[in-house]
């Protein structure tokens, strides 16, 4: 019995697998340790986590997580784990981005991208990732991610770039003023989450054009200064997992499109290949 964990910003779905079966899911907040001290990762195992396992002991431990990169970031999540879970093997810990691609890819080569509250691709072997364009967070990067349209949805509308109508709509939708949301970008933390909580708003009103437009030139952005830089793109099939790459399928297949790219698979979590791929490998040795 294994227990996979695939952490963004946002969540942390953990998942219980046993011989090809997943048995148990449960959600948790994301777990950054880039962001969290080893006490706040522990209070959320302890405290959200573990009274919802059906057990607390298994064979090996699989954490991928957003900030799972350098070594003090890995150390600290894996001890985190290694306190309240009783784990007969390794834990092991990396990125969220090689959860994609082993969940997107298996052990097939290929091109893996995430898509969710932030945004980030690989070109990836079958066995590991060979080449990643930094996605530099929300800020500076993460094209296509919930952060950076929710980022660029408020700054049209605060600047009037939007309709009267759509603003007046969005400000009354989520009861905010345009001060809260200055507040909540530059004071409060977390506010790539703040960001992404609003872009479902892009969903609901997808058929007004500038709406539309936002998203698909995101999306062509993310392609663009991401995707292909990949030398062989073109004969590449290119993945995607993430909560938004499988709501806005059909407009990120026109990006696609017009990029010439060719799209593959479109999920939202990456679970479900993530138990196939360890199913096939042999667990780690005990530590």
């Amino acid at each position: 019995m294994i227990l996979i964990a695939d952490s963004g910003s946002t969540k942390t779905q953990w998942g219980v697998a046993e011989n090809g079966a997943l048995l148990q899911q449960v959600f948790t907040r994301g777990t950054n340790p880039f962001f969290q001290s080893e006490e706040e990762i522990e209070h959320e195992i302890a405290t959200v986590l573990l009274p919802q396992l059906q057990t607390a002991t298994v064979d090996a431990v699989y954490f991928y997580g957003a900030g799972c990169v350098f070594p003090e970031q890995i150390e600290r999540m894996r001890r985190a784990i290694a306190r309240h879970l009783r784990v007969q093997g390794a834990v092991e810990v990396d990125t969220d981005m090689l959860a994609a691609a082993r969940g997107l890819c298996g052990h097939e080569p290929g091109i893996a991208c995430i898509m969710g509250t932030g945004s980030n691709s690989c070109l990836y072997d079958g066995v590991n990732i060979v080449a990643n364009v930094s996605p530099l967070g929300f800020i500076l990067g993460d094209e296509g991610g919930g952060a950076y349209l929710g980022k660029l949805l408020v700054g049209d509308l605060l600047k009037n770039q939007m309709t009267s109508g759509l603003k007046e709509k969005f400000l009354k939708q989520f009861d905010l003023t345009p001060a809260d949301i200055i507040d909540r970008v530059y004071r409060k933390p977390f506010p790539n989450r703040f960001l992404a909580s609003l872009s479902p708003f892009l969903a609901q009103n997808l058929e007004e054009p500038c709406v539309y437009a936002l998203v698909l030139n995101s999306f062509k952005a993310f392609l663009k200064r991401n995707v292909m830089q990949y030398e062989n793109y073109r004969q590449e099939k290119v993945h995607f997992v993430g909560s938004v790459a499988f709501h806005y399928k059909e407009v990120l297949s026109e990006a696609a499109r017009e990029m010439g790219v060719r799209l593959g698979r479109v999920v939202k979590s990456p679970m479900e290949g993530l138990v196939r791929y360890h199913q096939a490998s042999p667990l780690s040795p005990p530590l």
